[in-house]
C-alpha cells in the first residue's frame, strides 16, 4: 500500500470511528480493535491490547492516545499526525454545535432521558471492554499478570487506591516480569 493511500485510510478510519462513537474513549476502543485488528488486519490482538494499555496510561484522552499509537505503528510520525487529526476533528465540531443546542434544550425532560439512556449504554460498553481485556490476560495463562489484575481490582474497588498508584504498581511489576523472562530466556540460550 502506498503511503498516500495508507494516510487516507488511517484518516478515514479514525474520522468515522470518532464521528459515530458516543460515550468517550472506552467506547471507541472496541471499535478501533474491530477496525484495525479484525477488518483491516493491520495489528494483532495482543499488540492492540498493548496499544490500548499505553493509550490509557498516558495523560490525555484514551481515544486520542490510542489512535496516535496506531498511526505511529502503521506510518510513523506522519501516521500519528493523520490519526490524531482524524480523531479530534469530529468531536471538535460536534461539541461546538452541541454547546449551542444544549443551552436551548438543557431543561427538556426528553433530552435528559435520552442522555440518561446513553449513560446506561456507555456503562455496558465499558463493562464489555473490561471483560474482554481481562479475558485476554487470563487466556495468556501467566500467573503474575492475573495476580496483578486481581490485586489492582481489589485495591481500586475496595480500598479506593488512586488509579495512578495502580498503574505505577502494575507497570513496575510488568517491567520486572519482562526483565526476569528475558534473563531466563538468555540463560536458556547460553546453556545450549
Amino acid at each position: 500500500m502506498e503511503k498516500k493511500d495508507l494516510y487516507i485510510k488511517l484518516f478515514k478510519s479514525t474520522f468515522f470511528l470518532s464521528m459515530f462513537t458516543f460515550g468517550g474513549g472506552y467506547v471507541i476502543v472496541p471499535l478501533m480493535e474491530k477496525k484495525f485488528v479484525n477488518e483491516l488486519g493491520w495489528i494483532n490482538e495482543d499488540e492492540m491490547l498493548d496499544l490500548i494499555a499505553l493509550g490509557q496510561s498516558a495523560p490525555g484522552p484514551i481515544a486520542v492516545n490510542t489512535s496516535i499509537l496506531v498511526g505511529y505503528r502503521m506510518a510513523g510520525v506522519p501516521g500519528a499526525m493523520v490519526t490524531v487529526l482524524g480523531t479530534i476533528i469530529p468531536p471538535l465540531f460536534i461539541m461546538t454545535a452541541l454547546a449551542y443546542i444544549y443551552l436551548a434544550v438543557r431543561d427538556n425532560a426528553i433530552v435528559n432521558n435520552v442522555l440518561l439512556g446513553m449513560q446506561a449504554g456507555v456503562a455496558a460498553i465499558i463493562v464489555n471492554v473490561v471483560y474482554n481485556m481481562g479475558k485476554r490476560v487470563v487466556d495468556q495463562k501467566k500467573l503474575i499478570p492475573v495476580l496483578v489484575m486481581i490485586a489492582s481490582l481489589i485495591a481500586g474497588i475496595i480500598f479506593q487506591v488512586n488509579i495512578l498508584w495502580l498503574l505505577l504498581f502494575s507497570g513496575i511489576i510488568g517491567a520486572m516480569t519482562t526483565v526476569w523472562e528475558l534473563k531466563n530466556s538468555k540463560n536458556k540460550g547460553d546453556n545450549k
